[in-house]
């Protein structure tokens, strides 16, 4: 029997460097990205239940079948065969809609959630994983990694020291995954403008040059893009990077006490603003029944 309830941390995704290639035989873009989860995280409490249900709280936020933490679990219940019902309640904090795959994150969640609950084998959650969304596989190992294909080949890299912290801004307008793509397809094709050398923290260099092939086709959709990114170019005086698709824009500090004071800079119109460092973790138990999970942990 599994545990009678489940807290579940999930962590939000930064692509330090996303490489786009065009549309092979599925339809989908082939990619390269450098990944890492950053303690920016959302939290998804499950237990078993007499029906389905799920809390998302007070955002704006579907609790339909549409979303990706009942596509995770129908996804896991074909796998399995085991239809018993869960309750989740979802606490973001991951901002939305921002290429920071946060529902991505809470799917991944969700995986690890129904696996305890229901006595699943973790192994079973990355063959299911892959089937639910491109993110998910890297929300549910997480730490430091090359995500391939259509991001369910994961390598990971560990004994690099994260001696840097992000500071993160959120423009306030929302830029859609499949509308990006689109316009990427429409422009050709695009590379996105590197970033190497000195302008990386240390420990970054060795996996130059950083850059996002989305961003061109991002900034042709909303021109306004640019304008944030030039304007955050100005005050932190360093490049700044894209996440995902979009509109999150991020730049390298030297640790959360610079990144905090970058974040103090930006332009106070922002959706979301925060500072984050990395972590070794995607979605993992904090706590489970009456015991405590560990704290978070650098990779």
């Amino acid at each position: 029997m599994g545990s009678e309830w489940i807290e579940v941390e999930a962590a939000a995704k930064v692509n330090l460097s996303l490489r786009v290639r065009p549309p092979d035989q599925s339809g989908m873009h082939p990619l390269r990205s450098l990944a890492q989860s950053v303690d920016c995280c959302d939290r998804l409490t499950a237990a078993r239940a007499d029906e389905d249900a799920l809390d998302v709280g007070n955002v704006d936020l579907s609790a339909g079948r549409d979303n990706l933490i009942w596509r995770a679990v129908d996804a896991l219940r074909a796998e399995t065969g085991d239809s018993r019902f869960i309750s989740f309640g979802l606490t973001k904090r991951i901002p939305l809609a921002a290429g920071l795959a946060g529902g991505s994150a809470d799917a991944a969640a969700a995986l690890v959630a129904a696996a305890r609950l229901l006595d699943v084998p973790r192994s079973t959650l990355t063959v299911v994983a892959a089937r639910v969304g491109a993110d998910v596989p890297f929300c549910l190992e997480g730490g430091f990694a090359w995500m391939e294909g259509h991001g369910e080949r994961l390598a990971s890299i560990t004994g690099v020291p994260a001696e840097y912290a992000l500071a993160v801004v959120v423009p306030p307008f929302p830029l859609e995954t499949a509308a990006v793509y689109g316009r990427w397809d429409r422009l050709g094709g695009p590379e996105g403008e590197a970033v190497d050398g000195r302008a990386l923290p240390p420990s970054l260099r060795p996996f130059g040059p950083l850059a996002n092939d989305l961003y061109p086709a991002a900034v042709d959709l909303r021109p306004e893009l640019g304008d944030w990114r030039g304007e955050l170019v100005d005050r932190w005086e360093r490049p700044v990077l894209m996440s995902g698709s979009g509109p999150s824009l991020f730049g390298f500090f030297t640790d959360g006490a610079e990144a905090t004071e970058a974040v103090g800079v930006a332009p106070g119109e922002a959706r979301a603003r925060f500072s984050t460092s990395p972590v070794s973790f995607g979605a993992r138990i904090v706590e489970d029944g009456d015991s405590v999970g560990e704290g978070r942990d650098p990779h």
